[in-house]
């Protein structure tokens, strides 16, 4: 049988990024309560030259440059973030890259999970034609209105990657589990530029999601978990990772590792919440941080409020210390501009989904922009 997975995984996020230390202070709480109790130090925010978009052909952008179009016959963009009620974003990333005519897109949605939802897709197109290379490109700005228990958790950045037949970094192995269930712990309705938030069910929710799928995922013949060597988690923040392995492992009957998310937590910690790129994002910082993963098996928690859960496995394999980009996503997380509290509240405040024609200044220093609207189209240039 002809092994799937994903062959390349790059990151990007936005231009500024906001210290949570200092949020706290202006906010009036001990710092530690972000550091600590969230598990976050910064989150990334973005340009008003910035959005899904940008940041996902950004990320896509080094896949290309190493290995070309000439496979990729299909593109698939996860969000939670839409811009465009109608039209995929990924069609706009399409233009950005110079990808040949002869790609389908189409836009994915189902909260923070529906990434994970494209990856198993693209995987299927795979196993049809292994001929065949699917990019997928997850993308989102979280936002929550200021002054909420909800801001601290905000961040933005984007993960692309290359699922193809014989990969070089995670090879997927069949079985996942699978857990649904309406709940309305998050959402965002079409009149809002912010979501809704039940905090307590909300993490009440992704626990019983994960619990749900992890039985789905053992009653369907899944890899034991005294087989898997390290985890790998939603993250909203950073610490809700380390309570589901905690809550996981006392479901299974087994002790926590203090390794098992050993280097899964760096990038996230610095990015914040990145809703459907956020597991991915975890995945590069563990591959990134960690040489002696070669022929182990990760395990992967997928959750999307409201709400879908799924658990799955791969197989890390054996060159994919050659095809890490961890120097490129530290350099991206370096060259985030710092933002003052003053400057991001003026900023938080004056985002704006109305469709009316405007240009936007030029701010971003990454390789594509937002330049505006005309005609209530978006608008998108190289940098």
């Amino acid at each position: 049988m002809t092994s799937i997975g994903i062959h390349d995984l790059s990151v990007a996020t936005a231009h500024y990024v906001v210290d949570l230390t200092e949020l706290a202070e202006a906010a009036g709480v001990p710092p530690q309560k972000y550091l600590t109790g969230l598990g976050q130090e910064a989150m990334s925010f973005p340009a008003p030259d910035e959005d899904i978009v940008t940041m996902g052909a950004a990320a896509a952008l080094p896949i290309l440059e190493r290995h070309g179009t000439e496979r990729i016959r299909t593109v698939l963009f996860a969000t939670e973030s839409g811009i465009d009620q109608s039209k995929a974003a990924g069609v706009f990333v399409h233009k950005l890259l110079g990808l040949p005519s002869g790609v389908r897109v189409v836009e994915l949605k189902q909260a923070c999970y529906s990434g994970t939802a494209a990856l198993q897709m693209a995987a299927g197109i795979v196993a049809r034609d292994p001929r065949e290379q699917v990019l997928l490109i997850m993308s989102d700005v979280a936002r929550y209105q200021l002054d909420t228990p909800g801001e601290p958790t905000q961040g933005a950045a984007a993960a692309a990657m290359l699922v193809s037949a014989d990969p070089a970094l995670l090879e997927l192995e069949p079985t996942t589990g699978i857990h649904t269930a309406d709940v309305n712990d998050f959402w965002r309705p079409n009149d809002s530029t912010t979501a809704m938030v039940d905090g307590g069910l909300s993490l009440r929710a992704y626990l019983a999601s994960l619990m749900g799928a992890w039985d789905d995922f053992h009653a369907r013949g899944g890899a034991g978990f005294h087989t898997i060597e390290r985890f790998v988690y939603h993250q909203p923040f950073t610490k809700m990772a380390q309570k589901a392995h905690a809550r996981l492992s006392q479901h299974t009957s087994h002790a926590v590792s203090p390794n098992a998310l050993k280097g899964s937590l760096d990038y996230n910690r610095l990015l914040g919440n990145s809703y459907t790129a956020s597991l991915y994002v975890g995945l590069a910082a563990m591959l990134d941080n960690s040489d002696d993963l070669a022929g182990r098996r990760v395990g992967l928690f997928s959750y999307g409020s409201g709400s879908v859960g799924e658990f799955f496995t791969g197989i890390v394999q054996p060159d994919y210390a050659q095809h890490r980009r961890r120097e490129a996503t530290l350099a991206a997380l370096e060259a985030r501009r710092p933002l003052d509290i003053e400057g991001y509240r003026a900023l938080h405040s004056a985002h704006t989904e109305s469709s009316q024609d405007r240009e936007t200044p030029r701010v971003t220093s990454g390789p594509f922009r937002f330049s505006g609207i005309q005609g209530q189209a978006r608008q998108y240039e190289a940098n």
